[in-house]
């Protein structure tokens, strides 16, 4: 049935909670049990003991202030689409009455419940209520927590929750990223009395967040047009090649060049946009106008992996360096050695499993926002004009680089040495 799906079609939905409820007694216990947990669950229940929590007992509830979480609300761009996500529920009629709606921060701090007082009144007991902290450590294995560990989607019914007070319930989560930077905005849930799943509330929850990213989107492609507006005069007079950006990176308007995304610009360093070369960046009304600052068309890259990862790039009046997490050095290495990666290739290099789609993009985005369009998709790659060399220190062996040996991605983990 999946990793997502908890329960397959036609499941007899009391039949199997029971099931579930007899192995986590026995596996929590340390017995034998003949249904196993599955991987995502396992992996759940061993951070929730690890983080000191027992199942026969609610843990303390950390919960935020009333006006901590008002001030919450007012911060987070899910605000302005939680009308959409609600809406989508109702299309299950008079079904929704037995589910409730949950939308978290990135923190996984319950920021909005939207479904019956009955469900809700329940999920008051459980301490489920608005301003809780839902993640793993504090509630032990649930959708909203689970879902953030994994950073994928999650569906758990009854005994999958580590808390056994937590058993007649079910809940589907996946994750919200903002469109334009790939970050992690949030968590979006179902849940309800197990006994009431509905068939349709996995492709609900996938619906919910499509629609939610979509609405983001379009929020973003006004503010594009707004700042193109704001800055019509200095378009008109541009007489070279130019791109306006917002502060994200995300192009308004390009001249003489096409472009999706640049680096993010800054005030006092020169950019680097492949097709122009070295640019210099002004701020211009709600964003920057980038201009070549030289003639040169070819971008020249260093990833020094000699120590913490960094990468420079090297222009003919300005130079400009910035330090890379090792994920995003990992993605950089990749692409270099394999030129090229489709998603779920990239997932199984830096993974193991091409599962981590998600995760994927939204590192990818991450290092779009330090590199710009030096990296391009579908399919990943270096742009055509970078010249990338890497200096790995006290070796000429990229087998015998520190930082390839102790790599976590499973894509250079594997790199023998007589194919270097």
């Amino acid at each position: 049935m999946g990793d997502f799906n908890a329960v397959a079609p036609g499941t007899d939905l009391s039949g199997y909670a029971r099931d579930l409820i007899r192995m986590h007694e026995a596996v929590i216990g340390g017995g034998r049990s003949p249904l196993r947990p599955r991987p995502l669950v396992a992996r759940s229940w061993s951070r929730a003991m690890a983080a000191g929590l027992t199942p026969d007992r609610i843990g303390a509830r950390a919960m935020l202030a009333v006006d901590d979480v008002e001030r919450r609300r007012r911060e987070s761009p899910l605000g302005s689409v939680i009308q959409d996500l609600t809406q989508t529920v109702s299309c299950l009629g008079e079904s929704s009455s037995q589910l409730m709606l949950v939308v978290t921060d990135a923190e996984g701090v319950v920021l909005w419940r939207y479904g019956s007082a009955k469900v809700r009144h329940h999920a008051d007991s459980l301490g489920f209520r608005e301003g809780a902290w839902w993640t793993e450590d504090a509630v032990g294995t649930n959708a909203i927590g689970t879902a953030l560990a994994e950073a994928s989607p999650v569906q758990l019914f009854s005994g999958e929750h580590f808390e056994q007070f937590q058993h007649p319930w079910y809940c589907t989560a996946a994750p919200i990223h903002d469109p334009r930077t790939g970050d992690l905005l949030g968590i979006v849930d179902i849940s309800g009395p197990a006994l009431t799943l509905h068939p349709a509330v996995t492709a609900l929850v996938a619906t919910g967040v499509r629609l939610a990213e979509s609405q983001l989107w379009r929020q973003h492609e006004s503010r594009l047009a707004r700042l193109r507006a704001a800055a019509g005069p200095a378009l008109a007079a541009l007489t070279g090649p130019a791109v306006l950006v917002d502060e994200h990176g995300w192009v308004a308007h390009a001249t003489g060049i096409t472009a999706g995304r640049v680096a993010v610009p800054r005030a006092d360093r020169a950019i680097t946009v492949p097709g122009l070369g070295q640019c210099v960046a002004e701020q211009l009304a709600d964003g920057w106008l980038i201009r070549p600052d030289a003639g040169a068309r070819v971008v020249r890259m260093e990833l020094d992996l000699s120590g913490p990862p960094t990468v420079r790039v090297y222009g003919s009046e300005t130079d400009w360096g910035s330090s890379l997490s090792a994920r995003h050095a990992e993605i950089v290495l990749l692409l270099h050695l394999r030129k090229s990666m489709t998603v779920h290739q990239l997932s199984n290099a830096l993974f193991g499993d091409p599962d981590h789609a998600v995760a994927v993009r939204a590192e990818v985005s991450r290092l779009r926002r330090v590199l710009g369009a030096v990296v391009q998709s579908r399919p990943y790659r270096l742009a055509e004009s970078v010249h990338l060399t890497i200096e790995l220190g006290n070796t000429d062996r990229l087998a015998d680089c520190d930082f390839v040996r102790h790599a976590t991605a499973p894509g250079l983990r594997a790199l023998s040495e007589p194919s270097i």
